[in-house]
């Protein structure tokens, strides 16, 4: 099996943000697929790599972002899914996890050649990195049920382009495997 790695993109969040309420009731129902995908992936000592918007702050680190979201409204969608002291962390400021980032370094520094895709939001965040992990030469899963998204109909049509144009396995959480 490729060398498997776990992204959690945008999931520290306050949800402080134009598109906030219709947003949190689909990550209260992606919560449990996001948290299962972590332990299993911490369990197969699979990397796990956590990419965050900054939010334009760009004095932020880590540490700083996820006090931000910790201190939000909805600290309830944020303590379950926390780094741990072995998880790794790029900011990011733009939708794709890849643009203007060190991911790709970082993913070639881990021999990554497969990554399971997961957080919020599908038809934006999750979208748009899928596209570049492809374009990339990654294999790219999508866990469907560890996805959040604000416009259900975009949502459903973002997981049918990811499958159809970028060979993205789309599929559900306990169907996804972690090497270790």
């Amino acid at each position: 099996m490729p060398r498997t790695v776990l992204i959690v993109i945008d999931m520290l969040n306050a949800y402080e943000h134009e598109d906030a309420e219709a947003l949190v009731p689909s990550v209260r129902r992606a919560l449990p697929g996001i948290t299962a995908l972590l332990e299993h992936a911490r369990a197969s000592e699979s990397p796990v790599v956590y990419v965050n918007d900054n939010f334009g702050e760009w004095r932020s680190h880590h540490g700083e972002i996820l006090e931000a979201a910790l201190a939000g409204r909805h600290k309830s969608l944020v303590e379950p899914i926390a780094p741990d002291e072995s998880s790794l962390f790029v900011v990011k400021a733009r939708h794709s996890i890849f643009f203007e980032t060190p991911l790709s370094y970082l993913l070639g520094q881990l021999r990554a050649e497969r990554l399971v895709l997961c957080g919020q939001v599908t038809e934006q965040c999750v979208l748009y990195s899928a596209l570049d992990a492809h374009i990339r030469h990654f294999d790219v899963v999508v866990p469907d049920d560890a996805v959040a998204h604000i416009d259900a109909e975009l949502a459903e049509a973002a997981l049918q382009l990811m499958r159809r144009n970028m060979s993205a396995d789309v599929c559900r959480v306990q169907d996804v495997e972690f090497d270790g």
